[in-house]
């Protein structure tokens, strides 16, 4: 019922009259100008562009509709605003200066001011406080992502938001669908670090531009650019454990086409067993990435752009006893381990074309293909995945208002084989298992803002076509109020719905000594998403003080859920659908200050309670620390010659599986100790 409710609400027709203009500032070489000064000749009403060179600004009460623009080492602007509702600003650099030199740190988080949808922006800046090797380890300065190992022994991770399952949130590459499905295990392993430009997250019902599913919110990873990217890059990495990386990055134009081109290695680490428990501290890992992408032209300028990307990736993971054999132990009974192999190629394009500053169309395609042959134990795990998807979208600008609508398809063909090199647990669930999915769908979405850019309402909705489950809809609204100027509240509400890769999504059940046993035929998983965010800003008139409160909650309620049931029988895993009710309430607290642009300091709080109903009683899922403390600090001079970085995480009790009808010697805790984990580091 809610969700027809909030489909009620997105048809409601809403009229207004536009009393802004945007636009965004570039050079001439079509480079975003940050911080540019945009402001109606004779009057005092101005602003300065975003963090993507994007303005808004304010026509009420202006008569002299000349709006100017100003850029440190370039000449200013004017230009004259009829009836245009988006303008571009092309700035000519200033040839008559002998040197100029802008010297300016993109903040290391930056957080969305225009938009309804809280989206909380990662740059190179927040990277490097915690320079990592790949995806998976950067969000070590951050509360909102927590980074999950699912299988200890090859080291394989996901991506959380609000306490749930990686799962339910949707992570994109360059607005791309790229880790889903078999990808999904090891997907976010496979992004090095030195690949990536901005990370882009947002918590909740949000945009149902690229899809149905995001339940918890929406990770996007945007990698780099020729112009934002040096001409040759070349970095090396070794650990303790002897594990060694090297990433290249190449950039060059030829005509009008711009081209990165990246290399990534990781070699493997020594062997080591310093707990002398006879298994590896950590994973061999052997991979190969060759990353290529070329980009035409920009999409808010008049005429055609595109980006074309190919990807290829080969990895291997061991991991088990320190004298497991990848080459002759593969499924032995005798001495434990497990060996990954995984060859992936993939594409993806989008293709612009933009007839003024109030029409736009782009096409976005992308497919990859996946195969993976396996070993965990005396499991014997092959699959392969073909993936394909499909985007076209028409954007119009008219008023105050943002709409854009389009079709969708999605195809994927994914088939598992497992077996048993040796089944003396008498395990029951070998087979194949083949899932074929097409599903088309067509979406709609409208941006309104109302008085002077006070209030803004996103309302979307889309409707998609599963070949097996039917007609599914999915609206969502978000609102964004400014009760201030440094004051911004936010809420939002929307369904999402996804269906399941059980063994891919679950690496930890192939790990694991249980019998998988499936009740019944699994539905889709379907939830309702609801919260609310306050973001309060603050700083001294010199802005030697700046910094900002923040307050979030999000609460999921789900109508099916698909979680294995670890505590009925501790032989086994029972996969069943759960209809009853199932609920993640996440709140988060966070403070942070920035001293005389030389000293930063974040604290922040989150509490989860993740719990299902069963027979009337609340029982909390395992593997979520109900509270974690992080607290960051860094110190870098204004000379910037290096910088000291620290963060502290504080986890607490997590609720283990229920072991209490094994043997006494079998049982183990039902809940886990809290710990702590600190990061330092010099550059």
């Amino acid at each position: 019922m809610k969700k027809y409710l909030i489909l009620l609400v997105f048809l409601f027709p809403i009229i207004a009259l536009s009393q802004t203009i945007k636009g965004v500032v570039m050079n001439t070489k079509h480079v975003s100008l940050i911080g540019a000064n945009v402001y109606w000749q004779d009057s005092k009403t101005g602003t300065v562009t975003d963090s993507e060179g994007k303005f808004e600004i304010s026509t009420k009460g202006i008569t002299n509709k000349k709006l100017i623009a100003t850029y440190v080492g370039h000449e200013p602007d004017t230009i004259l605003v009829k009836k245009q509702d988006f303008v571009m600003i092309h700035l000519t650099e200033n040839a008559t200066s002998e040197a100029i030199n802008v010297i300016a740190e993109k903040p290391g988080v930056i957080i969305s001011n225009s938009s309804a949808i809280k989206t909380e922006q990662i740059t190179q800046t927040e990277l490097t406080k915690a320079a990592c090797c790949d995806l998976a380890g950067a969000f070590e300065t951050q509360l909102t992502v927590q980074p999950q190992t699912t299988n200890v022994i090859t080291n394989s991770k996901e991506l959380r938001l609000l306490g749930l399952s990686g799962v339910y949130n949707q992570v994109l590459v360059d607005g791309f669908p790229m880790i889903m499905g078999l990808s999904y295990t090891y997907g976010i392993s496979s992004i090095p670090g030195p690949l990536v430009d901005n990370i882009f997250v947002s918590k909740g019902a949000n945009s149902v531009l690229q899809g149905f599913e995001g339940i918890s919110g929406q990770i996007n990873v945007i990698t780099k650019e020729r112009y934002n990217s040096d001409k040759l890059l070349v970095n090396l990495y070794m650990n303790s454990f002897m594990e060694k990386q090297l990433n290249a990055n190449y950039t060059f134009k030829t005509g009008d086409w711009s081209n990165i081109t990246s290399f990534h290695t990781t070699q493997q680490a020594d062997k080591f067993d310093r707990d002398n428990d006879n298994f590896l501290d950590v994973p061999q890992i052997t991979r190969y990435t060759l990353y290529n992408k070329w980009s035409l032209g920009d999409e808010h300028q008049q005429g055609w752009n595109s980006k074309i990307s190919l990807r290829f990736l080969n990895e291997k993971r061991v991991g088990g006893q320190t004298n497991y054999n990848a080459d002759t132990d593969k499924g032995s009974s005798s001495v434990y381990g497990q060996s990954v192999d995984i060859n992936q190629p993939e594409i993806s394009a989008r293709l612009g074309y933009r007839m003024d500053e109030t029409h736009n169309f782009s096409v976005f395609a992308s497919s990859f293909y996946q195969d993976q042959k396996s070993y965990f134990g005396t499991v014997d795990y092959k699959a392969n995945q073909t993936n394909l998807y499909g985007n076209l979208q028409y954007e119009m600008n008219y008023s105050d208002h943002t709409f854009k609508t389009g079709a969708s398809i999605r195809y994927m063909n994914l088939n598992e084989n497992i077996d048993f090199t040796e089944n003396t647990l008498g395990r029951t669930y070998a087979g194949e298992y083949i899932k074929k999915e097409t599903i088309p769908g067509f979406f709609a979405e409208n941006t309104m803002n109302f008085f002077d850019e006070t209030f803004t309402w996103i309302a979307g909705v889309r409707v998609d076509n599963h070949n097996q489950f039917g007609t599914m809809f999915t609206p969502r609204t978000l609102l964004k109020y400014n009760a201030t100027e440094n004051t911004t509240l936010r809420a939002n509400i929307g369904t999402g719905w996804r269906t399941t890769n059980l063994f891919s999504e679950n690496i930890n059940l192939l790990v694991s000594s249980r019998d998988i046993v499936f009740a019944e035929a699994l539905k889709p998983e379907e939830a309702l998403n609801y919260g609310f965010s306050l973001t309060q800003n603050f700083n001294t008139e010199d802005e030697d003080v700046i910094g900002h409160i923040m307050v979030d909650f999000y609460r999921t309620e789900f109508q099916n859920q698909i979680f294995p049931d670890y505590d009925t029988d501790p032989t086994k895993a029972i996969i069943e659908n759960f209809e009853d009710p199932s609920v993640s309430n996440g709140l988060q607290l966070e403070f942070f200050v920035k001293l005389w642009d030389q000293v930063e300091f974040k604290a922040g709080y989150t509490y989860l309670d993740v719990y299902r109903e069963i027979d009337g009683e609340k029982v909390q899922l395992p593997f979520n620390a109900k509270h974690k403390f992080l607290t960051t600090f860094s110190y870098k001079p204004l000379s910037k010659e290096y910088h000291f970085d620290v963060n502290l995480h504080w986890y607490g009790q997590q609720r283990l599986p229920i072991t209490s009808s094994n043997p006494e010697e079998f049982q183990r805790p039902d809940f886990s100790d809290s710990y702590f984990v600190i990061n330092p580091q010099f550059t």
